[in-house]
């Protein structure tokens, strides 16, 4: 039994919860202005077999919020409060109280995170293969031969010239081929959880079709449990079973796919929606949401998002609201979203779904 092991705990109820939960979960930098509140208050669990898309502007804390599960974070950053709560086979464990072998081993045994920088994620002077082996190697696979095939075989599977590819150094690969490398290196140790990192960024439209397709297999193949995390609706249109939205480190709504991108019950969300540009139908302007992101040192009062929404009242300037019901395993975070339920009625978004979606299914 290895450490990791020793640090999961029985439950008898748990058998049917989430492989991944977090519960009111914290997390600041220290900064020379102060105290940054990268992540507030995050409840969210991660089901079984789905994929899961957090979207949201640059610096709302989705990557920080990735590197919190894995407890990546720099070290002007902590998680000061929650649980990190992950379970496998009836056992449940602490991310937080994990020692630091343990924690080596939760990271690609359990539960793997593909970055944003494929380059600056490997060793630019180490083969493909030295840094594979060394992954399997460092959690107790010794059999040389056997991990080779393995690595292969996972190359393969990322659609990859793998015998001429497992030789190669980083910088000898394309962006592309990188970030399958990456993939096929998160495969490793067959985790439960994937964490992608905005798996495209920076690669061309050709090499996103590739990326997406083969994200596509993990999930109906692998059945992984995966979180996205990204800025571009299209990925999250294309591969997410469930979308959060957050802004200002909080998640100000959740739902299926179908409910965030037709049903949004969030200014912010229905915002993000209208200033993505449509291939389809008539020119229409794109309305872009006004104003900028609040700075999290210093943060507005009431509902942090009240400075650019349409709808805000007083009341969002004096109390902040949470997670309410809206639908049918929907919620969200305003206390006006039945406005927002009317507006969306007046002005539907049948055709609002991102550009590059519509293109990509080939419609």
């Amino acid at each position: 039994m290895s450490q990791a092991d020793d640090a999961f705990v029985h439950h008898e109820s748990i058998f049917e919860k989430p492989p991944l939960s977090l519960r009111n979960v914290h997390i600041m930098y220290k900064s020379r202005k102060g105290a940054v509140n990268a992540v507030r208050g995050v409840d969210l669990d991660l089901r079984a077999g789905e994929s899961l898309s957090l979207i949201g502007e640059s610096g709302s804390g989705k990557t920080t919020l990735g590197l919190g599960i894995v407890r990546l974070l720099v070290k002007t950053a902590k998680v000061t409060q929650g649980e990190i709560i992950y379970r496998r086979d009836g056992l449940e464990m602490d991310v937080g109280q994990l020692d630091a072998q343990q924690l080596r081993e939760f990271r690609w045994r359990e539960c793997s995170m593909v970055f944003q920088s494929a380059l600056n994620s490997f060793n630019p002077v180490l083969r493909i293969w030295n840094q594979m082996y060394d992954t399997a190697k460092a959690h107790g696979w010794s059999d040389r031969r056997a991990v080779r095939e393995h690595v292969l075989n996972l190359l393969r599977f990322v659609q990859l010239d793998a015998e001429r590819v497992i030789d190669a150094y980083p910088h000898e690969l394309s962006g592309g081929m990188r970030q399958r490398v990456l993939i096929a290196m998160s495969l490793l140790l067959d985790p439960q959880v994937l964490i992608l990192d905005e798996p495209t960024t920076a690669l061309d439209i050709l090499t996103q079709r590739t990326i997406i397709d083969l994200l596509r297999r993990l999930k109906d193949e692998q059945r992984l449990t995966m979180l996205f995390i990204s800025h571009d609706l299209a990925i999250a249109a294309e591969l997410a079973d469930r979308i959060a939205t957050m802004y200002a480190g909080k998640i100000v709504e959740i739902g299926s796919a179908d409910d965030i991108f037709y049903r949004p019950r969030h200014p912010y969300t229905l915002g993000l929606i209208r200033a993505v540009p449509k291939v389809i139908g008539e020119f229409e302007d794109l309305v872009s949401i006004l104003g900028s992101p609040p700075d999290l040192v210093d943060l507005p009062s009431g509902c942090k998002f009240h400075p650019r929404c349409p709808f805000a009242t007083e009341r969002c300037r004096r109390e902040e609201p949470d997670l309410e019901q809206v639908g049918q395993d929907h919620a969200a975070a305003c206390w006006h979203w039945q406005a927002v339920e009317e507006e969306v009625a007046d002005h539907p978004l049948h055709q609002s779904l991102p550009a590059q979606t519509i293109v990509y299914s080939g419609e």
